[in-house]
């Protein structure tokens, strides 16, 4: 009974302390904008267009375009062959239209981000805290949490806003070509499908969605690398953790938005 009790008790105490530390970054983040501009530009340059040998390739740009691109080709792949087997392969262009702004972009962009600005964001402060440079801020008079978590969550909101368009187009443009190059489809017929089911209101709920999963990843990210201890393993556990509860949160995320916005009816309607 005791060490269940303490199990319990110690979960609650760790949600506590979660639950403070993104309040506490949220409500820094002007403070991060106003004060620590350099730091933020800093970031975003970073975050979009990578350090080292990352940045010969284009960074995180060129990884969410990838990305999104396969993504893109599998939709008029699987679309096609598909739609093809009922003989209705003109719909190519409505499953493009209809899937990729809704589900793949965001969850995509979601998965892609966690894996690379989220992963860095979590090593670079784990680093930071293992080598007692997170206490040093605090001593010269930085505030740790709006220098280190809150300028990375203002960075990767940000950034995802070049990365979304970037996203979008690349899976919409690997579809079009898929289809139309690929398997033969007229590309008459494919943009008239896809030009009358692209609904505004998708792309806006779209970016709605990946701006909400950013900033999740980022906070989840900038905890477990602020809270990382146990020299160099700590930090790499730190960041299998912080990967791992992002990828659930950002899942959870997603799928709530997409019911509470799509659940009841899906703002959809086909007609001959």
């Amino acid at each position: 009974m005791a060490r269940a009790q303490a199990t319990v008790v110690g979960g609650w105490d760790r949600f506590g302390a979660q639950t403070r530390f993104y309040f506490m970054t949220l409500v820094r983040i002007p403070d991060a904008a106003i004060n620590y501009r350099p730091e933020v530009l800093r970031l975003i340059a970073q975050m979009g267009l990578g350090s080292g040998a990352l940045a010969s390739i284009g960074g995180t740009i060129v990884i969410v375009g990838f990305m999104t691109m396969t993504t893109g080709a599998i939709v008029a792949a699987q679309g096609y062959t598909q739609f093809r087997s009922i003989g209705v392969e003109a719909f190519t262009g409505f499953a493009a239209a209809f899937f990729i702004p809704r589900l793949i972009i965001p969850g995509t962009a979601q998965v892609t981000l966690t894996a690379t600005i989220g992963a860095g964001a979590t090593a670079q402060i784990g680093a930071m805290k293992i080598n007692e440079e997170v206490d040093a801020l605090e001593v010269i008079g930085i505030r740790s949490v709006s220098y280190l978590a809150a300028t990375r969550v203002l960075a990767g909101t940000i950034v995802v806003i070049p990365l979304y368009a970037v996203a979008l187009m690349a899976g919409f443009l690997a579809a079009r070509y898929g289809t139309v190059f690929v398997y033969g489809q007229a590309g008459g017929v494919y943009d008239h499908y896809f030009n009358t089911f692209l609904n505004t209101r998708d792309l806006v709920v779209s970016f709605a969605q990946t701006i909400a999963m950013i900033v999740v990843v980022m906070l989840i990210c900038t905890y477990y690398g602020y809270t990382a201890g146990g020299g160099p393993a700590g930090v790499g556990e730190a960041v299998g953790r912080a990967v791992r509860a992002s990828m659930v949160v950002g899942a959870i995320v997603l799928m709530g938005v997409t019911l509470a916005v799509y659940g009841q009816s899906g703002n959809f309607r086909l007609a001959g």
